[in-house]
């Protein structure tokens, strides 16, 4: 392998300097029917936020304005700023562009998130190619790296292995490879471990956990599970009607709730009231 290959396929598994995330007053309609009603956080490199709340709380609408991912007809108004880059009113070629390069985002249902035509190795690279020049050799060498960094066993099968060869843990890892390969500084995961297996589930959040140790990628982890939560945030948001209702350390939310949205989700987690 050459020097370049080498450099290449390390920097493909290695994320890069987290740029902080700022939003402040993040307000989204659609249909004229606001939805996101003044959401204000932040977040610092490395760190790791959650975001809980039921169905419809504003939690993935939140995630999906700060990827750029809303519908056209979205009306978007406030700052979501990452590093020095407004996001709010830019254009959407140059949204487009920051995905995969500086934000990462992992969708709830792998099968759906993969495309069942490509192998897993094209789809785990797909973000690398498109903002690196590799040769052929070269992201094959980084597909491999990155089945390896996400913990899946043989990658020499796996890079060769379509969807629906696979398990569902598998295929979330492999998304979750497909969303660190370009070293983005964000990474946002929208109930990444609903679909899996107790079991599987940890292993998942352990690599989530895995992938922010040393300051390198900050990551926002949105889930309806509080004790998911806590496996994986270091602080939380806790969203109620478009809302940002309470916010806090994982511990101040468990042992000290001060809104009774947030204590009716420590009771469904099996948690004191």
């Amino acid at each position: 392998m050459s020097d370049r290959t080498q450099s290449t396929s390390q920097s493909a598994t290695t994320p890069a300097l987290a740029p902080p995330l700022e939003v402040a007053d993040l307000r989204v309609s659609i249909g004229g029917v606001e939805l996101l009603h003044g959401i204000s956080f932040s977040l610092a490199p490395g760190e790791r936020l959650g975001f809980i709340g039921g169905s419809g709380s504003g939690k993935t609408l939140t995630a999906l304005a700060v990827a750029g991912l809303l519908p056209e007809h979205a009306s978007v108004q406030g700052s979501i700023r990452l590093g020095e880059t407004e996001l709010v009113g830019m254009p959407d070629a140059e949204l487009a562009s920051l995905r995969g390069d500086r934000i990462g985002m992992v969708f709830q249902e792998p099968k759906t998130a993969l495309n069942p035509l490509h192998r897993l190795g094209r789809q785990m690279t797909e973000a690398l190619a498109l903002h690196y020049s590799l040769t052929r050799v070269e992201r094959r060498a980084a597909a491999l790296r990155l089945a390896s960094r996400v913990g899946l066993k043989d990658p020499e099968r796996m890079v060769r292995a379509y969807p629906h060869e696979v398990s569902g843990g598998q295929r979330q890892r492999a998304a979750i490879a497909a969303a660190i390969s370009a070293r983005p500084g964000l990474l946002l995961a929208d109930e990444p471990t609903t679909a899996l297996d107790v079991t599987v589930q940890k292993g998942v959040l352990r690599l989530f956990r895995e992938l922010t140790e040393g300051d390198d990628t900050s990551l926002v982890f949105i889930t309806h599970d509080l004790a998911v939560m806590a496996e994986v945030a270091e602080r939380v948001l806790v969203f109620d009607g478009g809302n940002v209702i309470e916010q806090g350390t994982v511990g101040q939310i468990l042992e000290s709730p001060s809104h009774s949205i947030t204590r009716a989700l420590i009771r469904a987690a099996g948690g004191d009231s």
